[in-house]
């Protein structure tokens, strides 16, 4: 952990003697004209609007810059100053463990925070493809679900799709306190102002806190700042897994960074064709998952969980469908089983992960397969039991499904002390 002098001499070293200023030249729309910028400045830079607040440069031509600004842009006139203050960067450090900052590393909790030695890009290419490792050893997560049937494994990038409501935020809190990791990176993008404090104080904890970095960019925040959000948790997780710690990426949610991505983009000029978001969509949340997962030799691991919202359990809207292809596995919630009572609301048959069959022994995913089988048996033939049309003795494997379902069902809702001991309990439910 650095000292006050050497964030101190961050701050300085981030100072220029001269500063190139441009001005306004026309607003409307939610964003600006500025011109005497644009032979200097690149997509993406960041800068200072009359001293009052930031913007981010979504447009270059000739003579102007078109920027869209992190506040309302009431207030501002004509002529008044812009300062480029180049790329977008954020300084990490080892005191913000146990922090709640904003997407511009700026604190949320009310107490000082220092930035790190070294200012690191928000927009990092991930580790070389050739250089990365596989994917590392099992986790226990606490839960019997993921420490059974959809195992969770080091350096692992999974979608968790839900509808709202449905125990999302529960789950991912599950995994904020449950994961083996060293570190825990949390984006909350686009949440309701109202939940951030709950999330941290009550649904992650004390517990939780210990270990995490809350990087929070609430719903009333602009476009920029939302997407900046995801971008800066993932800096963020770089930095921890460049000094070789495994973190936990929780994203909340990557439909929020899509459609924060998809104002920028329509501003700019793009045409939303893909039912609603521009193209350049799938590259934006392709770029960031590929940031997540194993590291190089010498470097820790990202482990990512990325959230979608899916209205009416729709897995084929563009952003499930984009995430979903770059993942390595997928866990659907759904709405019906919230509802009878059983959280976490896991639909195992919709659920994949990609880190089986090698995740597992083959005498554990025999066990997989069987309670898989079973679970299938029964999706099939409930409608036809429940009303009563099902004459026991007709099938042997529908009457091993209506007699073993309940136990299954209510082990995918069971806590666990382990991965071993998940299984004895899988084990019990099968006979």
């Amino acid at each position: 952990m650095q000292s006050p002098f050497q964030a101190l001499g961050t701050k300085i070293e981030g100072i220029t003697a001269v500063r190139r200023v441009g001005r306004i030249a026309a607003l409307g729309g939610g964003t600006l004209r500025v011109t005497g910028l644009s032979d200097i400045a690149a997509l993406g830079d960041r800068v200072a609007i009359s001293g009052r607040f930031g913007g981010e440069v979504v447009e270059i031509g000739t003579d102007t810059l078109t920027v869209i600004c992190d506040e309302a842009i009431e207030g501002l006139a004509l002529q008044d100053r812009v300062e480029l203050e180049g790329a977008m960067s954020v300084a990490p450090d080892d005191s913000w463990i146990g922090r709640v900052i904003d997407p511009l590393g700026r604190p949320l909790d009310g107490r000082p925070l220092l930035p790190g030695p070294h200012a690191r890009s928000l927009r990092a290419a991930p580790p070389q493809p050739a250089e990365r490792r596989a994917m590392g050893d099992r986790l226990a997560t606490g839960m019997a679900a993921f420490d059974t049937l959809l195992p969770l494994v080091r350096g692992q990038r999974i979608g968790l799709f839900a509808g709202s409501g449905v125990g999302k935020s529960t789950l991912l809190a599950g995994f904020a306190r449950g994961v083996q990791a060293d570190i825990v990176v949390i984006a909350l993008i686009g949440e309701r102002g109202r939940e951030l404090r709950e999330f941290v104080e009550t649904v992650l904890g004390p517990e939780g806190m210990a270990r995490a970095v809350v990087i929070a960019a609430t719903s009333d925040r602009s476009a920029p700042v939302r997407r900046r959000c995801a971008l800066t948790a993932m800096t963020v997780a770089e930095h921890f897994r460049d000094r070789g710690h495994h973190v936990l990426l929780l994203a909340d949610s990557i439909t929020r960074f899509a459609e924060a991505h998809r104002e920028m983009a329509v501003a700019a000029g793009e045409a939303a064709s893909l039912r609603g978001y521009p193209p350049s969509t799938s590259h934006a949340i392709m770029s960031l998952a590929e940031r997540a997962g194993p590291g190089t030799e010498g470097a820790g691991d990202i482990t990512a969980v990325f959230s979608v919202l899916v209205a009416g359990s729709d897995m084929e809207e563009p952003v499930a469908d984009i995430l979903r292809g770059t993942i390595d596995g997928h866990v659907v919630l759904d709405r019906a089983i919230a509802e009878r009572g059983r959280f976490p609301a896991i639909d195992i048959l919709r659920s994949v992960s990609r880190s089986l069959p090698a995740a597992a022994t083959a005498e554990q995913n025999a066990m997989i397969g069987r309670a898989r089988q079973i679970m299938g048996t029964w999706d099939k033939a409930e409608m036809m039991v429940q009303a009563g049309l099902y004459a026991k003795g007709s099938d042997p494997q529908v009457d091993l499904a209506v007699r073993l379902w309940p136990k299954l069902d209510a082990f995918l809702a069971e806590r666990s002390t382990g991965v071993t001991h998940a299984f004895q309990r899988l084990e019990a439910c099968l006979r």
